[in-house]
C-alpha cells in the first residue's frame, strides 16, 4: 500500500509540474518572447547577489538543464542581446554570463507574468 501512495503522489506532482510548465511556456512566449528556460536563466542572473552575473558552472548548478541545453539557452539569449558572456580573467576556462540592460528590462517586464502564472496555476490545482 505504501508504494501505491508514493506513486500516486508522484503522479500528482508530475501532473502539476506539467501544467505549470505548459502555462509558463505559453504565457512567457506569447507576452514576452521568452521560453521558460530563457526566463529562468535571466531570473537567476538578475537575482545574483552581486548583480554582475554568474559563472556558467554556477548557473548550471542552479538550473535543471543539461550542460548543452544551458549553453544553447545562453546562446539564444546572447543572440537576442539579453546576456553577454565574458571570460574570467583569473581562470581562462571560466565564462561569466551577465544580463545586459535589455535583458534586465525584458526580465522586469516578464517577471510579473511569471509570478502570476505560478500563483494562478498552483491555486487552481489545489
Amino acid at each position: 500500500m505504501h508504494d501505491e501512495v508514493a506513486v500516486k503522489a508522484w503522479r500528482e506532482l508530475s501532473r502539476q509540474y506539467a501544467a505549470l510548465s505548459c502555462a509558463l511556456e505559453s504565457a512567457l512566449q506569447e507576452q514576452h518572447k521568452l521560453g521558460m528556460s530563457e526566463f529562468e536563466v535571466l531570473d537567476r542572473l538578475v537575482g545574483a547577489q552581486d548583480c554582475t552575473g554568474l559563472r556558467m558552472q554556477e548557473l548550471g548548478e542552479q538550473i535543471h538543464l543539461s550542460q548543452s541545453a544551458l549553453s544553447r539557452t545562453v546562446a539564444r539569449l546572447e543572440k537576442d542581446g539579453l546576456v553577454e558572456r565574458q571570460l574570467c580573467t583569473s581562470d581562462r576556462r571560466g565564462v561569466f554570463v551577465h544580463p545586459t540592460d535589455a535583458g534586465r528590462e525584458r526580465h522586469a517586464a516578464a517577471r510579473p507574468t511569471h509570478r502570476a502564472v505560478i500563483n494562478t496555476t498552483l491555486a487552481s490545482s489545489q
